[in-house]
This record gives structure tokens, sequence and C-alpha cells, in this order.
């Protein structure tokens, strides 16, 4: 690798965020530390400005920003900044090689497409990008000479199991199908009676990764696997009957890619989000990541079964959405994003996630996702339906079950 990469990490306090530094702190010679944004963290992001000393820090809350600018010692040359603007400029500026895209939610997308479109090497861990505005995501990619290399362990695994152009595009040469594989999530095995009474602890406690609580809840719904099967179909370019969705509990094999020959490659590794991270920055090289070699004879064996869509509707939902086309993609994110809210704050049940999703796609009608600003609407007014159907429908602050 000629040179050190520059390297601009958005969500840097978030789970994705705290690996990527932590790869990167393992090679001080090959990466530096650009830029760093987040929301309102001001001590975990004090603490990594004090580690990386990087140009910018953003914060996309003013007054954290305002907090964090008073807080940093005179010695560190880092400059605080906030807002989407400053973002924007970050992710763009001459001086960034590569773009770790793992801000969580809708809120990633605007900075995922400035990235793009400046022609950046985009780590993208963002999915909801994908799912909203992979139309436009991923015209942007082609138009700036852009590389995208995914980062969640799914596509990461698709993307090595592939035949690679020139310029880090995957080929479909000789692919018959690709399989997306499920870890089943906390609730594999429970039946709808006993999901209906879930905790969001209960929820949260994946059995294999460590991730935030609204990615947890994904998880366990199975929606993320909904989420990643679009992003799939946006990256490969595959169309939806060309994705297989494969429930392995152990989450040892990440995912396969299956040829026309019979052949089915698949990569494997540990549970860790390093490995897909030190993938995506030392692109084309391998470099360390600090996750320990798998050891297949205490692995054992491996599990594989079809996912229940009866219990976990909303993987159907998605394969839908991505059906129906349009913005509805959009809108079925944003259905969910306000759905976990609700579970997470208690207001509604697990097993209601799916109805809030299933009402809102039928409510919003899809149109044709042109620019950010009708992506940005879609996903407006699948949060106002989805916030009055949940209005609708509560008592007195308490738990419901929705109709």
């Amino acid at each position: 690798m000629a040179g050190k990469r520059s390297i601009a990490v958005l969500g840097s306090t978030g789970s994705i965020g705290v690996s990527t530094l932590d790869v990167i702190a393992r090679h001080p010679d090959r990466f530096t530390v650009y830029a760093l944004v987040a929301l309102s963290s001001v001590d975990a992001m004090l603490a990594q400005c004090r580690q990386f000393a990087p140009r910018y820090a953003v914060m996309m809350d003013q007054r954290a920003a305002q907090v964090l600018k008073e807080s940093l010692p005179a010695d560190i040359p880092t400059e605080v900044l906030h807002g989407q603007e400053a973002l924007a400029a970050v992710v763009s500026a001459d001086e960034v090689d590569a773009v770790m895209a793992a801000i969580v939610g809708a809120a990633g997308l605007p900075s995922t497409l400035a990235a793009a479109r400046a022609g950046k090497t985009l780590l993208l861990a963002n999915k909801e990008s994908l799912v909203m505005g992979g139309h436009l995501l991923m015209q942007a990619v082609r138009e700036s000479g852009a590389w995208l290399l995914p980062i969640d362990s799914e596509h990461n695994a698709i993307f090595q199991c592939m035949p690679v152009e020139a310029g880090a595009v995957p080929s479909l040469r000789g692919v018959s199908k690709v399989l997306l594989t499920a870890s089943g999530g906390p609730f594999r095995s429970w039946s709808l009676e006993r999901m209906r009474e879930a905790t969001p602890d209960q929820a949260c406690a994946h059995p294999n990764w460590s991730m935030g609580r609204k990615i947890s809840v994904d998880s366990a719904s199975l929606m993320n696997k909904g989420l990643e099967f679009i992003e799939a179909c946006w990256i490969f370019d595959l169309a939806p009957e060309l994705v297989e969705v494969v429930v392995h509990p152990q989450s040892i094999i990440h995912s396969m890619v299956q040829y026309r020959d019979g052949s089915v490659l698949a990569q494997m590794g540990n549970p860790d989000m390093r490995t897909p991270i030190a993938y995506g920055l030392g692109w084309p090289e391998r470099v360390d990541a600090g996750v320990a070699p798998l050891d297949l004879v205490t692995t054992a064996h491996l599990d594989f079964e079809a996912p229940d869509e009866s219990r976990f509707p909303c993987l159907r939902l998605a394969r839908e959405s991505v059906t129906t086309g349009g913005t509805a993609m959009a809108v079925c994110n944003a259905a969910n994003e306000v759905a976990v809210a609700a579970f997470l704050d208690e207001r509604i049940r697990f097993t209601d996630i799916p109805r809030v999703i299933e009402y809102t796609l039928g409510q919003v009608s899809p149109v044709e996702p042109d620019s950010l600003a009708v992506v940005e609407s879609a996903d407006a007014e699948a949060r106002r339906v989805s916030d009055n159907y949940l209005a609708a429908v509560a008592a007195d602050d308490k738990l419901v079950s929705l109709p």
C-alpha cells in the first residue's frame, strides 16, 4: 500500500465505528483518521479525539458540538463542527480516501450519497442508504467512479465469493444464486405466543453478535435480513428471485454464492465485525483485524434451515417491497424504524412491529425515487402514517397489542 489511507469514520461512537477504529489503531503505518462523526456522545468522541487526533470531529447535535469544543485540550489539533452541511463537506474533502458509512438508520443517507458522489472508497455499513435510495446511490457510484465495498458481514462475504471486475465491481459471471445467511436471532425457536410477550432486553440479547439495540431488534424480527435482502439486490444487481435467505444459527458461514456448475463458495469466520471492516479498509490487500482464527474442530457442526415467515413476517414484507419497487423500500424502512422505537419504548409488543409496517405499506403509495427529495418525502410520509397509526391504537400510554 503506497502511503497512508485517510479515513473518515461516520458513526464513530457506535459499535461499527468503535470496531473500525480498533482495526485502524492496529495499523498506524497504513491508516490515518481525517474525521470522526457522531450524534451526541461527547465523552466517547472526546476519548477518540485524544487517541486519534483527527483533523475534524463532527457532532450532529449542536449542543454536543459546543460541549466537545469546550472539553478538547488545547494540544489536540481537532476542529469541531456540527450539522449535515459540515458532514457533507468532510466526506467530500480531497484529503479523504475512504469513508466508513456507519451512521444508523435513514439519517445516514445524505452523507453516504455525498461520499459516493465525491468518488470516495465507500465502506458501506449503513444498509438503510441502499434500502431507501438504492437507485440514487448506485447511480452516484457508477457516475463518479467510487468504489463501494460492503461491510455488512453477509454482503462482504458475497463480495469475497464473487468475481470482481476492475474498480471493485462484482461480476455475476457464472452465478446462479446468492445464499444470504441469517442467524435467526434470539427468538429463532420461540413460538408466536412467546414472542408476543418478549421484552426489549430479550430482543436485544443476540446469541452471536454484539450490536446496538435497534439493529438487535431488527435481527430478532428478521427485518435486518429483509433489509439485507434489499441491499444485496442493489449491490450485486440481482433480481429478487436470485437471492435466498438461509437460517444458519452458528453465524460461521457469513453467506454463500452458488454457481451454474454446481459449486457453492462460502466465506467463513468467527462472528466479529472487525473481519469485514479490515477487508474493506485494506482492500485489495488483507490486513490483520485482531480476530481469532476459526477453529473448525471446536465449531464441530454447521446447521441450516429455511426461515419461518409465518413467525417472522418482516422478511416477507421487505421482499415484497423490492417487488413493488419505487419508494416502497424507503416506506418499509421508515415504518420499521418507527415501530422498533415504539417497541423499545414499550409502547407496543414485539409482534406488533410487522403490523405497523404492513399497515404503512398499504397506506403510502410508492413513486419513482428519482431524487433525494422524493426519497426523503416518502420517508417522512411513512413515519407520519406509522406514528398516527400508533397514536390511534394506543390507550393510556400502556403497552397495547395492535388490531
